[in-house]
């Protein structure tokens, strides 16, 4: 076993109690910060390497994937040649790109396959210089929220039942699943820096999915009026959390929320770069089409050019 997988003897210990803490720390900020925007939390600092990234290998769910975006190069995955990965790979003039991402993905997925698609780590060699990693969403349950919140929303459209099922313990489950993912995701990132030391690593947050100013557009988006900002907060929280992660791993951290602000699925068809869970442009349900995908790939862009001199 290597030091990306279990730990065992007192460093494994010593590993673990480290995580454990990493997660306490996690949950704390996420409880007094859940509402802040993205913006308001440091990024991580730059990677220690310039010049161009020639070896680039892509990680990540369906976000990065781009189900139903044409063209579609394996079922498998729902992987498109125009996700971001993709567009990036070619604004940077990499000599050797792998994209393991795949639909559905769990942080699981970096050491399980899914169907033909290899364990997404196995792509990652020691002269792998660039990696993006976009992952969570489907740790915390992204699936089963939409699902739920639609289904809840008949029940009461103008209040927030959403909302009410999550908490009726007394306690968010979703932010629990944020806090939960957070010892997954920095599982992930210390395995990719042990395959690929010499890595720029960045770690891609969601986009921008509902107004955010808490507004709605039922029946547009099912959901209920009062849910709107309930789970915006959510993919908020979602991003904080891998923003916090990404730094702890001596990752950078891309956002792409902000760029995708007034873009979100209750936008008209000609505005919005999230398909509503009726897509009208071809994309999975709650997810980019491809002008949410180039705006990512604009933003790992632009992220890949701070502080190195590149454009």
């Amino acid at each position: 076993m290597t030091d990306d997988m279990f730990p065992t003897g007192a460093s494994g210990a010593s590993r673990a109690l480290t995580r454990r803490r990493r997660a306490v720390a996690v949950g704390a900020a996420l409880g007094g910060c859940a509402l802040l925007a993205a913006s308001t939390v440091p990024a991580a600092a730059d990677g220690a390497h310039s010049g161009r990234h020639t070896r680039y290998v892509s990680l990540g769910d369906s976000y990065t994937s781009g189900p139903l975006i044409p063209k579609q190069v394996d079922a498998n995955c729902a992987r498109s040649d125009h996700n971001y990965p993709s567009i990036v790979a070619a604004e940077r003039n990499t000599t050797a790109f792998k994209d393991m991402s795949c639909a559905g993905a769990t942080t699981e997925n970096m050491w399980k396959a899914q169907g033909t698609n290899d364990p997404q780590l196995n792509a990652l060699q020691r002269d792998t210089d660039l990696v993006t990693v976009q992952i969570g969403g489907n740790d915390i349950g992204f699936s089963t929220i939409i699902g739920t919140c639609a289904r809840l929303s008949s029940q009461d459209p103008t209040g927030n039942p959403c909302q009410r099922y999550y908490t009726s313990s007394g306690v968010d489950q979703l932010a629990v699943n944020i806090v939960q993912t957070a010892p997954k995701v920095d599982r992930v990132l210390r395995a990719v820096h042990a395959r690929a030391p010499h890595a720029r690593v960045l770690v891609v947050g969601y986009p921008d999915l509902l107004p955010d100013d808490g507004s709605g557009c039922y029946p547009s988006v099912p959901f209920a009026a009062q849910d709107f900002p309930y789970l915006r907060d959510t993919a908020k929280r979602l991003n904080l959390m891998l923003r916090l992660v990404a730094a702890w791993d001596r990752a950078e951290y891309v956002d792409t929320y902000g760029p995708t602000l007034g873009h979100d699925m209750c936008k008209p068809p000609a505005d919005r770069w999230i398909e509503p869970l009726r897509p009208t442009s071809p994309a999975a349900p709650a997810h980019p089409n491809a002008k949410g995908e180039e705006a990512m790939a604009q933003a790992v862009l632009e992220r890949l050019g701070k502080g190195h001199g590149h454009g």
